[in-house]
């Protein structure tokens, strides 16, 4: 609900009073895909700054070598040029220093926001010298979001803050609450960049479910009316059915038990994969039918790929949610799992996918090609016009795995569990 409606998610109070004072000055980041650019005048905290950074996600701007050029020519001799940075050298002629620093940030096309990360200890008097003016300075000089942050809060002169709070400049109290209160407002950006949501067309046929038993190839049945893809499933209830089936289908063939009592067909030892003959079927089904029953399913076997896995829940606030899961048997034990309100847009879907920790494993690695996510893409969203025209009818839709290969991608078992009426 918070990704549809672009609400910021606050881990404590100290970053609500700091994502609410980044946010009640007037500065908005121009567009979005830039990042932060901060000036420090400690090594050590400067370091603490960049790994914190990197935990929550809030990134830095990708800064020009002309930007580096220009920081470089300012510096104290021994001081490198870059971002985050450590501008204080010798101390002689500091401030200007770091209003210069500042400015050639300010000047870069992938600077969103800028921070003066700085232990805002007492300045001591006049008022108009030191941090107090650089940070005035800075915040004339340029219409860019600009804040002053302390890393350590109970550090903080509030009669100092509260002077630079009366100019207009955001004063943040912590390193960690105000590194995710600068990370909401770049992501405030890219909310208000989104293009409009597109509604996806309606499903195919009937909307309601099947009747009761609800088998796998009913299941499979229903994704495919959404226009999910899906693998060619057959029904058997007998060895010669079986076999007609895995000719139909061609080898090599998946067989799994086709009893709808077991919903978790790999922890009943159900489920033979890359049968290549009817030898292979002949013991696979003699397997099965005589420890779980003769009613058995013969699939295509799916190409090899990444599994994910998709669903539908129905959340007692929010009604029907669509889940994008890191697949196969360990999506309980990875909970790599995103959520949304349907309907989604193919954008929705990406930003879904793009969320999940195995999101690197799709593009490829070890040389694997990488994956059709665009594909996957498109099943979540018509997945999600099921959740929507259907959903109020479901407890949950699982559909695990999901193969992404780089020709597309195939749900290969599916499992619906109706809602008590």
């Amino acid at each position: 609900m918070f990704d549809a409606y672009g609400v910021h998610e606050v881990k404590s109070l100290d970053e609500m009073a700091d994502t609410m004072e980044l946010f009640s000055a007037p500065r908005r980041v121009a567009r979005a895909g830039g990042g932060i650019a901060s000036v420090h005048d400690s090594g050590g905290e400067r370091a603490l700054f960049a790994d914190l950074a990197a935990d929550e996600g809030a990134p830095f701007a990708a800064v020009s070598e002309a930007t580096l050029a220009r920081v470089a020519e300012t510096l104290d001799p021994g001081l490198d040029a870059g971002n985050p940075l450590d501008a204080w050298g010798t101390g002689i002629d500091a401030d200007r220093i770091f209003r210069d620093t500042f400015l050639a940030f300010a000047a870069d096309p992938s600077v969103a926001a800028m921070a003066f990360v700085v232990d805002l200890t007492r300045q001591g008097e006049p008022y108009d010298a030191g941090y107090l003016q650089v940070a005035k300075d800075v915040w004339a000089a340029t219409e860019k979001p600009f804040c002053v942050l302390s890393n350590l809060a109970s550090a903080v002169a509030q009669d100092e803050a509260t002077m630079l709070r009366d100019a207009g400049i955001p004063v943040l109290e912590g390193t960690v609450p105000g590194l995710r209160a600068l990370k909401h407002l770049l992501d405030d950006a890219a909310f208000r960049e989104r293009p409009a949501a597109s509604v996806p067309e309606g499903g195919a046929g009937a909307t309601d479910l099947p009747e009761a038993p609800i088998t796998e190839i009913a299941v499979l049945g229903l994704l495919a009316n959404y226009g999910i893809p899906v693998v060619r499933t057959e029904a058997a209830s007998s060895w010669d059915e079986a076999e007609a089936a895995a000719h139909r289908t061609g080898y090599p063939v998946a067989l799994k038990t086709g009893d709808p009592k077991i919903q978790h067909k790999t922890e009943a030892d159900g489920v033979r994969l890359n049968i290549r003959d009817v030898m292979q079927l002949r013991s696979a089904y003699d397997d099965l039918s005589g420890r779980l029953g003769p009613a058995v399913t013969v699939a295509a076997m799916a190409p090899p790929g990444v599994e994910v896995a998709l669903g539908v829940v129905n959340d007692a606030t929010f009604g029907p949610l669509v889940v994008v899961a890191g697949g196969g048997v360990l999506v309980e034990v990875l909970k790599d799992r995103k959520l949304a309100l349907p309907p989604l847009d193919e954008a929705a879907a990406m930003r879904l996918i793009d969320g999940l920790a195995i999101r690197p494993i799709l593009d490829g690695v070890r040389g694997a090609a990488p994956a059709d996510v665009g594909a996957l893409a498109h099943a979540i969203s018509r997945l999600s016009v099921l959740a929507a025209e259907v959903g109020d009818q479901i407890e949950a839709l699982d559909v695990n795995p999901v193969i992404v290969s780089p020709t597309g991608c195939v749900a290969v078992d599916a499992l619906i569990l109706p809602r008590e009426r």
